[in-house]
């Protein structure tokens, strides 16, 4: 299917732009920013986009939908359920060092961002952090049901340590520039995903 000349420029914007909105924020995010990043001129954005909410809530999608097709396809070529498990630690373990430079996980970013100051964006991060959030508990009840993970085991429990300790982690080592303690925080993680049986 080809795409339109408006629609090949929208997604010129967004790839542009993803990365500014990601390390500045909603807020810290100017027109000039996004003028500069794709070299087109105000009218060329607002004529692609109503305003700077709708490039915001895009990039926002962009830069979770390039996180979650890297989850997937590493998850297709594991066997297991841990070893799906520890994709989503594997994953961030390895995007670190560039998500460090592109500004970090866009669900932890949006979230304290737009907190209080963006609805629509709260929105888009609240729907990511419990589709996430249910996509392990899924796995986890697969384990379960395969006896890879006792029974005993509170799935949703499970879906949040894993979120809580891959965020918390970013969050702490991008606070105290050291990516040891990023490093201390997943391998804590990874002893927890397999200690579940």
């Amino acid at each position: 299917m080809n795409m339109t000349k408006a629609e090949k420029t929208r997604n010129f914007i967004v790839e542009k732009t993803a990365p500014i909105f990601n390390m500045k924020g909603y807020a810290g995010t100017s027109l000039n920013d996004i003028t500069a990043a794709t070299g087109l001129t105000k009218g060329s954005i607002y004529g692609n986009f109503a305003n700077k909410d709708e490039v915001a809530l895009a990039a926002f999608d962009y830069n979770l939908k390039n996180i979650v097709s890297g989850v997937e396809a590493e998850m297709s070529r594991q066997k297991d359920v841990k070893g799906k498990l520890l994709v989503y630690i594997n994953i961030y373990q390895n995007l670190f060092g560039g998500m460090v430079a592109a500004g970090g996980c866009p669900i932890l970013n949006t979230a304290i961002d737009a907190d209080d100051t963006h609805p629509a964006l709260k929105a888009r991060a609240l729907k990511a952090v419990l589709n996430w959030k249910n996509r392990i508990m899924k796995l986890v009840e697969a384990g379960i049901d395969a006896k890879e993970i006792d029974a005993d085991y509170n799935p949703e429990q499970i879906a949040l340590t894993i979120i809580a300790l891959i965020e918390g982690g970013i969050m702490i080592s991008r606070l105290t520039a050291k990516p040891a303690h990023w490093n201390l925080i997943m391998d804590s993680l990874k002893n927890y995903v397999n200690s579940l049986s």
